[in-house]
């Protein structure tokens, strides 16, 4: 996140929770850091304020945020079906593992896990998975690690980071200008590979060469695309200014209309006809990015013939076909053990498919339509089903929908 939150409504907030003692301990109870050189245990709610602190003085950011993925990271029925899922297999041992980035500051609390996982649980977490202080408590990130980990300020620490050098001086928290935020190493703690039931390495890379992409050379990060620059204020009341954008746009938000583009070219040979469909990828990482695994993004090609009814239909899938240590298929990373199938589109890849099928008859024209989507959630039905039945919108949860990124149709008409 790029905007570093502004001090007063912070400090009035953590005075609150001292005021309220009881209210909070009772939220919190004993989740409590060890103590550390003689000073006093900090609580987590300390250590890592609310988002809803920091909307006092904050309101632009928080209420971009709040329709955002990240805001969601613990929240949705797919996470808690997925985290239920998880702690039932072999690799559930590591309780930890799935918070580390859907709650990162559990790598501060690890005896306190079973608190996240109640969280989840409950499908009204109080607590944040990724908000303001899970981002701007991060000092530095050791890429030497795999994945690569975040090093928070020590608990209790009232220096937030962020982008900016002309920030605010306040009475909430001290601001630090600090040059990761923007750069993309901020992002690659967990966007660059999740843990799988064996060392998979490269082969389960989410963002394929994304460091020798023309998009990086030129000296773009993904903050570029996925943090974009307006103008506005950081702060309520601030000079208006060159801010970053909170909600993250991506497979959510209309940045995926720029992810790729398509060409078609259609030939007829008597009664066959080929049309060859290129599809280009303009992201500077691979499309998709295959967590969860069961990510895809799907090529729907259709013609139609007289009155627009469909003649011919085909599709083509991009993705990863993972299996686990039964060799069974499977759509959750933990229990992956092998890469069976790789057709992801790799980073500004174009890929060129062909399609063939008889001519239309009995019409003076046919229509092409080619479709480039992100595929509706899959996987085992007992997972699906505990999605819809908690999801307040059951069948109709987005989940269920696929999303289309771009789409290109011609008509052709038939020379007799």
């Amino acid at each position: 996140m790029r905007s570093v939150l502004p001090k007063a409504g912070l400090s009035i907030v953590l005075a609150g929770v001292v005021l309220l003692g009881g209210a909070a301990s009772q939220l919190w109870g004993d989740r409590l850091l060890a103590q550390q050189d003689g000073k006093a245990p900090i609580t987590m709610d300390k250590a890592f304020p609310n988002s809803n602190k920091c909307k006092r003085c904050h309101e632009r950011v928080f209420e971009e945020w709040e329709t955002s993925p990240l805001s969601r990271s613990i929240h949705s029925p797919a996470f808690r079906a997925a985290l239920d899922a998880f702690l039932a297999s072999p690799a559930g041992k590591d309780k930890a593992l799935c918070f580390r980035c859907h709650a990162p500051h559990v790598r501060e609390f690890p005896d306190k896990v079973q608190f996240f996982i109640d969280q989840a649980k409950s499908g009204d977490p109080q607590m944040d998975g990724v908000a303001c202080s899970q981002c701007h408590l991060i000092k530095q990130v050791d890429r030497t690690k795999q994945p690569p980990e975040p090093k928070y300020e020590p608990a209790g620490s009232k220096t937030l980071y962020g982008p900016y050098k002309d920030f605010a001086q306040n009475l909430a928290h001290q601001s630090m200008e600090l040059g990761l935020f923007h750069k993309s190493d901020l992002c690659l703690n967990c966007h660059q590979a999740v843990p799988a039931g064996a060392n998979l390495g490269k082969t389960n890379d989410l963002l394929g060469n994304w460091d020798q992409s023309r998009a990086i050379k030129s000296g773009k990060e993904c903050q570029s695309c996925h943090m974009p620059e307006q103008t506005g204020e950081s702060a309520n009341g601030e000079k208006k200014r060159t801010v970053a954008n909170h909600t993250f746009p991506g497979r959510i938000g209309k940045l995926r209309q720029e992810a790729a583009k398509l060409d078609i070219e259609t030939k007829i040979e008597g009664d066959k006809t080929t049309v060859v469909v290129k599809v280009q990828s303009l992201v500077p990482h691979n499309l998709p990015t295959t967590h969860p695994a069961w990510a895809s993004v799907v090529l729907q090609l259709d013609i139609k013939g007289k009155n627009l009814k469909t003649v011919f239909a085909d599709k083509r899938v991009y993705g990863r076909v993972y299996q686990d240590a039964k060799g069974q298929n499977t759509i959750f990373d933990f229990e992956a053990v092998k890469v069976v199938e790789d057709t992801v589109l790799k980073p500004e890849e174009l890929r060129v498919e062909t399609f063939t099928f008889p001519t239309p008859k009995d019409t003076r024209t046919f229509d092409v339509e080619a479709t480039l989507s992100y595929a509706a959630i899959s996987g085992p039905a007992a997972f699906l089903q505990r999605i819809e039945a908690e999801s307040s919108k059951g069948a109709s949860d987005p989940v269920f929908q696929p999303i289309d990124i771009v789409k290109k149709s011609e008509n052709i008409p038939l020379v007799k």
